[in-house]
């Protein structure tokens, strides 16, 4: 089964990426990020239309989660558990039929201008994660924690790590808080198979960074042990990244034995 993380920026400024990425790369599942469309305005057809079931968290603007299977999925659970006003649609998860593989996709805030208040907004949802990843471990079934986390965990994740030590992506909190989920027993699937650097998966529009290869890695699948046992490959696709009005992100992908 292959599964793929995808911040698509947008999913209608986006459709034409999408679609190609979808008719030539064809996952699995595809768990998406930054749709910026509500549940009533997302563009079903594009999706459906190429056999994939559809299940979406989203929010008019902003944010937005979703969860794209070729396989039927179950127990659907929208919105991240811990705090009955956070309104923002950042959570998503489900398991996917006939595997007993529970799919999480995720948006994590980015933290920016830090230290304030939406970096506080940061910790206090990865905490939150932490929690809920903990709870999820605890079934003893295959799970992927899939998304863009807004965390570059080392300094190897980045093509130069001094440009963004003001960042709350490369905060220490910011890390540290990322390697206490993985602390819970959950595995970095694209470290388990590619553990040099030069593994990116956003480049600004800005300063030709693509260009130049001036990228982090800031979209990350973690697996449960007993989805790092299946592991087959892990792989960072690049070529979306240059196809014409792209996103700044660019699908990361696992392999999974099910």
């Amino acid at each position: 089964m292959k599964i793929a993380t995808f911040n698509i920026n947008g999913i209608k400024a986006r459709a034409a990426v999408l679609e190609r990425w979808l008719d030539e790369s064809a996952p699995d599942i595809a768990v998406l990020q930054e749709v910026k469309s509500t549940d009533e305005t997302f563009p079903r057809e594009l999706i459906e239309s190429r056999g994939y079931r559809l299940e979406v968290h989203g929010q008019k603007g902003f944010n937005g989660v979703a969860i794209l299977s070729r396989a039927p999925v179950t127990d659907v659970r929208r919105g991240l558990p811990g705090d009955d006003g956070d309104d923002q649609a950042r959570w998503i998860e489900a398991v996917v039929e006939g595997t007993g593989l529970r799919i999480c996709g995720l948006y994590l805030p980015n933290g920016n201008p830090a230290p304030g208040p939406k970096f506080d907004y940061k910790l206090a949802w990865m905490a939150r994660l932490r929690d809920r990843a903990r709870d999820l471990l605890t079934s003893e079934a295959p799970v992927v924690l899939a998304g863009d986390w807004n965390v570059i965990p080392q300094p190897i994740d980045a093509a130069r790590p001094e440009a963004w030590v003001k960042d709350a992506l490369y905060f220490p909190e910011s890390r540290a808080a990322f390697r206490r989920i993985e602390a819970l027993g959950f595995y970095d699937a694209l470290r388990l198979r590619h553990p040099g650097p030069g593994q990116y998966s956003f480049w600004d529009y800005q300063g030709a960074a693509r260009q130049r290869d001036d990228g982090i890695r800031i979209d990350h699948l973690l697996l449960s042990p007993q989805a790092a046992d299946r592991l087959t490959d892990a792989w960072i696709e690049t070529a979306p990244r240059d196809w014409e009005k792209p996103s700044d992100h660019t699908p990361v992908w696992i392999a999974l034995d099910l």
